[in-house]
């Protein structure tokens, strides 16, 4: 299920928008946003991933499969 979201951007920023939608390979402008808003909440995962290993609370792996164990 979706929820539908407008916003307003100024003109002056559309441009950016464009030239992101080419370098994402995105179709529409509501793609290009999913897409933000995933790098974006990539982006806080790992911040909070280095808090945490910088707190010591990082175990390291004997193997690949325990990372989905």
């Amino acid at each position: 299920m979706r929820h539908i979201l407008n916003i307003s951007i100024p003109n002056t920023l559309l441009p950016e928008v464009e030239k992101g939608m080419k370098q994402t390979h995105c179709a529409t402008k509501s793609e290009f946003f999913r897409y933000l808003l995933r790098e974006w909440k990539a982006q806080q995962e790992l911040a909070q991933s280095e808090r945490e290993f910088r707190q010591g609370k990082a175990r390291k792996l004997k193997n690949v499969k325990e990372l989905w164990g």
